[in-house]
């Protein structure tokens, strides 16, 4: 089993003596309960516990006492107890709202154990049936695998450093291109990762995303808060796919007759069991960034890889060699959008887009990114400089100069000028290099100064 890089930010969580008892947050089979067992290989002793088991949910709802329920739990997961580091890891969590209410207790009365809990239907429930301790727990997002996972999983981490450095020689970039080509094809959800590891066959991955997307369906009465709700996300699960990375209206989805309160709502619910994203615009270029809500969002899923089998377009991955020419260029921008999720763990983290506040403008940057208390615009698009007006445009807008492009050439950087006479640098990132976005900005500004 390849090592997930969240593994590094939950052992700084562990080691911080003013932690909290952690909720790791992420959808359904994104690998929340592997992750924990791999961590839990650190500790002296580990307490796994499924509240969706009767016993294991008694247990917690015998008592308000931690350091009376402590000793129950090393016993009904037979463990004799070791000197050294305690991890409890609560799963399923959502099943006993008892159990959530006792993190806060965990912290205010035994700090010292570590104690993490996760729920794939968490996230819909809360402010419904389940009220978190505030104040008394932290969080921590968990996405499907990036890139660079993706490469650790194949055996072909020795690029990552590389990557890192920007050094990475022209002479390499095809293989690292056709890499990521198959990673955008396939996605990032584990399960389907480590089936190509094993077999490296994709038709034999139909299977397990198959196993997802029923399993996402039938979590559907779990999420919805009434039947017209359950028709809706139904239809959002069956349809929505063939909307990824495109800007969508809410009412009439997909061609349907639901209206946009019920659409929305059923979207909002998604967006809670954390399978998709409404992206919304932004019209500014500095900080700080407010959604226009007003505007169409585009939709952004969990995985590329669940869209392209969903709908219906892995095979024109395989007829052609730039990700800007696959299903109109938005198999692209939402493989784009999901690299850039992976950059960070905190929970509630949005994407944005960009559009021109000006009336009857048209210019419109694929992503934004904060970097260090500037607004980057980020354009996924292969050709010549000059095609990039709407990125000068909001270049002309911006204090800053730096931009990035995502396109299918070699990592350079460009000086530009608009037509204003705003001078930028361009950086021209690969595909392959989104993943090391953070990186490349700290070294790019370094040099510069």
């Amino acid at each position: 089993m390849f090592e997930r890089s969240i593994l590094k930010d939950l052992r700084q969580w562990a080691d911080n003596p003013y932690r909290k008892p952690l909720i790791l947050r992420g959808a359904r089979q994104v690998g929340k309960t592997t992750i924990v067992g791999q961590f839990s290989r650190e500790f002296e002793n580990y307490l796994p516990l499924n509240m969706e088991k009767q016993e294991a949910r008694q247990l917690f709802e015998s008592t308000d006492d931690v350091k009376q329920l402590l000793p129950m739990l090393f016993l009904y997961c037979n463990v004799q107890r070791s000197p050294g580091r305690t991890l409890i890891f609560i799963d399923e969590v959502q099943a006993s709202p008892h159990a959530v209410s006792m993190l806060r207790y965990f912290y205010e009365e035994m700090p010292e154990i570590h104690v993490i809990a996760a729920g794939s239907l968490l996230e819909t429930m809360l402010d419904r049936h389940i009220s978190l301790p505030v104040g008394r727990v932290e969080y921590m997002a968990l996405h499907p695998c990036s890139f660079i996972e993706f490469l650790n999983a194949v055996g072909e981490e020795r690029f990552v450093p590389w990557l890192q450095e920007m050094k990475l020689p022209n002479a390499f970039h095809d293989q690292l291109a056709r890499l990521f080509n198959t990673y955008a094809l396939i996605g990032g959800m584990p399960e389907v990762v480590a089936r190509y590891v094993a077999k490296k066959d994709v038709v034999s991955l139909s299977a397990v995303y198959n196993q997802l997307l029923v399993a996402y369906r039938n979590d559907v009465e779990k999420y919805a808060r009434n039947n017209s709700q359950t028709s809706v996300i139904r239809y959002i699960l069956e349809e929505g796919w063939a909307f990824a990375g495109q800007s969508i209206t809410l009412g009439g989805f997909a061609a349907s007759a639901y209206k946009a309160r019920e659409t929305g709502e059923a979207f909002r619910t998604l967006e809670k069991a954390l399978l998709l994203e409404l992206v919304y615009p932004t019209t500014g270029t500095t900080l700080p960034l407010v959604s226009d809500l007003k505007k169409a969002p585009k939709l952004i899923w969990l995985d590329a890889g669940l869209v392209n089998y969903a709908a219906g377009i892995q095979r024109e991955y395989l007829l052609s060699k730039d990700l800007n020419d696959v299903w109109r260029g938005m198999a692209a921008e939402q493989i784009v959008a999901q690299e850039l999720k992976t950059l960070s763990n905190d929970v509630g983290q949005k994407r944005h887009f960009w559009v021109r506040a000006k009336r009857g403008s048209s210019s419109e940057v694929d992503f934004v990114y904060l970097y260090d208390g500037m607004v980057i615009p980020i354009e996924v698009k292969s050709g010549h400089n000059a095609h990039l007006k709407s990125l000068h445009q909001f270049m002309n807008e911006t204090p800053h100069d730096v931009a990035v492009r995502v396109w299918s050439g070699s990592y350079s950087v460009d000086e530009v000028s608009t037509a204003e006479g705003k001078r930028f640098h361009l950086v021209n990132l690969p595909f392959y290099m989104v993943g090391m976005l953070k990186e490349i900005l700290e070294k790019c500004m370094t040099k510069w100064g």
